[in-house]
């Protein structure tokens, strides 16, 4: 195994330079112009991609047990809760560049957990189960738990894993509404986002002007 130094650090490259300056980009100045790329790719800070993972690993359970594996229902449920998150993660990424994308893959997240409930509910249908009402007592208390600080799947497992088919399809019915309401809300926000800002070619051109008007006039 080679020997590793720890007491000597080199800090000049070949030419003298320091190594800071060859591995660092500048630093900007506060009377610096913001760039045109802003923050982006922060889906984990967004509520309704944690709800929407909790929705994935919930249906991923839920088909393994009840629905036959090699049924194209098993597939296509798995494929809509796994869009629903994806998009969610795809659209974040995506919002440096193009509003656009990041609203056009949000509403496929939104339609996606449309499609995915609409299968649970025919599940439902199909096994002579009822939705449960706003008021049921446990969808009373499935409430409670979605406001739960910080609530993954832990949260909702004893939910999730019943015994009776019953209780986990409306649990995960529920949950997915939640999902559903986060997006809509997500969605109307990026819309208001879009009409004050701007897109990307608004964000160019400011930045351009920006920068040409820290620029000393031409003798």
């Amino acid at each position: 195994m080679a020997n590793i130094r720890t007491k000597e650090t080199k800090t000049t490259g070949r030419d003298g330079r320091p190594l800071s300056s060859l591995t660092s980009l500048p630093s900007l100045t506060k009377d610096a112009p913001a760039g045109f790329i802003p923050p982006h790719g922060g889906y984990k800070k967004l509520l309704s991609y944690h709800k929407a993972l909790v929705v994935f690993d919930a249906t991923l359970y839920f088909c393994d047990r009840f629905i036959d594996k090699k049924s194209r229902t098993h597939d296509q449920m798995v494929q809509a809760a796994r869009s629903g998150k994806q998009n969610i993660l795809e659209g974040s990424q995506a919002s440096g560049t193009s509003k656009e994308t990041e609203i056009k893959l949000t509403s496929v997240a939104r339609s996606s957990q449309e499609e995915l409930i609409e299968d649970y509910r025919d599940f439902m249908r199909s096994h002579g189960i009822e939705e449960w009402t706003p008021e049921h007592p446990y969808a009373l208390r499935l409430r409670e738990l979605n406001r739960t600080e910080n609530a993954n799947y832990k949260t909702f497992r004893k939910g999730i894993e019943h015994p009776d088919p019953a209780i986990c399809a409306n649990v995960i019915i529920g949950l997915i509404k939640v999902t559903c309401y986060l997006l809509d809300q997500q969605l109307r926000r990026l819309e208001q986002d879009f009409l004050n800002e701007g897109g990307l070619r608004e964000r160019m051109t400011r930045a351009r002007l920006a920068v040409r008007a820290t620029r000393p006039p031409r003798q």
